[in-house]
C-alpha cells in the first residue's frame, strides 16, 4: 500500500487521495431506516434516559412525529460510510485510522421512520504529526432529499507500517465477527455526484419546544456535574449497537498490540454520546442541540473488572439573545485527566 506521494526537488507530494478525490462527492446508493427499537437500543448504550427517546407519548408532547434519536445516533451510519470510503480512498486501511475530531451540525432532529442517505466527500487532507490527517464530510439527507445533518470527521492515518502488523492481522482474523475482514457479501455501492449540486436543508417545524427558556440562561452559568460509569459490558454493547468492530474497545490483547498498555478504551463516539445526554438533561430537549463539536485527546481506559468513571461538567460561554441560542462548553474528566481537548455545543433556547 503506497501512502507516500512522489518526490519533486526533495519535497514529498501529498498521497494520491489529495489529488484525485478532494473536490469530488459520492452518494451512497443505499439508505438507512431509523427504527423504533434501534433508537431505544442506542439511547441505552449511551446511558441517555431522556423520555423522548423511549416514550412516543412524551415525544408527541414535545412536537415530534415519533421517538427521537439521541444526538450522536448518526454514528450507526459509520459502517456504511466506511465501506464506501474504503473503496473511494483505496490507498488507506480505514479500520486502522484514529478519529480525533467530530463536528455535528443538526438541521433537524432524527426521528423513527427517517430514511437516511449519506453523501461523502474528502473535505481536506494534509500531512501532520507523522501521519495523514483527513477530514471527511458527510451530508445526511432524508426521504425528502433534505439535509438533516452535516458531519465532519477528522481521521489520522499512519503513513508507516506497524512492526507487528502480521501479529495484529492474525489476531483480528481470529476474534472479529464474520464479514469484517473478508469482502462483504453485499458491497456498498456509491455514485459520483456534482459537488456543486445545491444542498437543501430540512427545517424543524415543531412549535412546542421544551428547551430551557432564554430568560433563565446567562453567560457564566454552571451546569451541575454528573458522573457516568463504564464497564466492559457497556463497551461490548456499544460496539454491537453502533456497529464498531474495532477490538481495542473490548479485547485486551488487541489493545496491547496497538500500544494501549492499560487495556481496552471506550469508543470516542461513546464518550461523545455520554456528553450529549448530559447536555440534553440540562437543556430539556435533545432536539434543541444545533451543533456539537468534540476533539478527542485522551482515552478512557476501562478495567477488565469493575468500572471506570467519566465526570462531566459544563458552563454557558455565551448567550445570543437575537438568535435565541447559547454556546455551552463541556469538560469531561477521567482518572484526573481531561479526555476532550475541546467540547462545545450551540443550543436553541425557548
Amino acid at each position: 500500500m503506497n501512502r507516500v506521494g512522489a518526490v519533486h526537488d526533495g519535497v514529498v507530494d501529498p498521497p494520491a487521495p489529495s489529488h484525485s478525490v478532494i473536490g469530488r462527492r459520492f452518494r451512497v446508493n443505499d439508505h438507512y431506516e431509523v427504527g423504533r427499537e434501534k433508537v431505544r437500543e442506542f439511547a441505552r448504550a449511551v446511558q441517555n434516559d431522556h423520555p423522548v427517546h423511549w416514550d412516543e407519548t412524551v415525544a408527541t408532547a414535545y412536537g415530534y412525529a415519533g421517538l427521537v434519536a439521541p444526538p450522536t445516533f448518526s454514528c450507526v451510519l459509520g459502517g456504511i460510510a466506511q465501506a464506501a470510503l474504503t473503496q473511494i480512498l483505496d490507498d488507506y486501511d480505514l479500520a486502522a485510522t484514529v478519529q480525533t475530531d467530530q463536528v455535528l451540525t443538526f438541521h433537524r432532529p432524527l426521528v423513527v421512520g427517517d430514511l437516511l442517505t449519506s453523501s461523502l466527500a474528502l473535505h481536506s487532507f494534509r500531512r501532520a504529526f507523522g501521519g495523514d490527517l483527513m477530514v471527511v464530510q458527510n451530508i445526511v439527507t432524508d426521504q425528502h432529499d433534505r439535509a438533516v445533518l452535516t458531519a465532519y470527521t477528522t481521521l489520522m492515518a499512519s503513513t508507516g507500517d506497524l512492526a507487528n502488523k502480521d501479529e495484529i492481522a492474525t489476531l483480528m482474523s481470529a476474534i472479529v465477527r464474520h464479514g469484517t475482514i473478508s469482502e462483504p457479501v453485499h458491497p456498498i455501492g456509491f455514485t459520483p455526484i456534482d459537488p456543486a449540486e445545491p444542498v437543501v436543508t430540512a427545517e424543524d417545524s415543531r412549535t412546542s419546544g421544551r428547551a430551557l427558556p432564554l430568560a433563565v440562561v446567562s453567560a457564566g452559568a454552571v451546569l451541575a456535574p454528573h458522573t457516568f460509569r463504564l464497564k466492559h459490558g457497556d463497551l461490548v454493547n456499544y460496539a454491537g449497537v453502533a456497529g464498531d468492530a474495532n477490538p481495542i474497545h473490548w479485547h485486551s490483547g488487541a489493545a496491547t498490540l496497538v500500544g494501549l498498555d492499560r487495556g481496552v478504551v471506550a469508543h470516542g463516539m461513546l464518550t461523545m454520546g455520554l456528553g450529549a445526554g448530559y447536555l440534553s438533561s440540562w437543556l430539556g430537549d435533545p432536539g434543541a442541540i444545533k451543533e456539537y463539536s468534540v476533539r478527542m485527546t485522551s482515552p478512557v481506559y476501562v478495567a477488565a473488572q469493575g468500572s471506570s468513571e467519566v465526570e462531566f461538567t459544563g458552563r454557558v460561554k455565551s448567550v445570543d439573545e437575537p438568535t435565541g441560542t447559547a454556546t455551552v462548553a463541556l469538560t469531561a474528566t477521567h482518572a484526573g485527566r481531561k479526555i476532550f481537548g475541546r467540547a462545545t455545543a450551540v443550543v436553541r433556547l425557548s
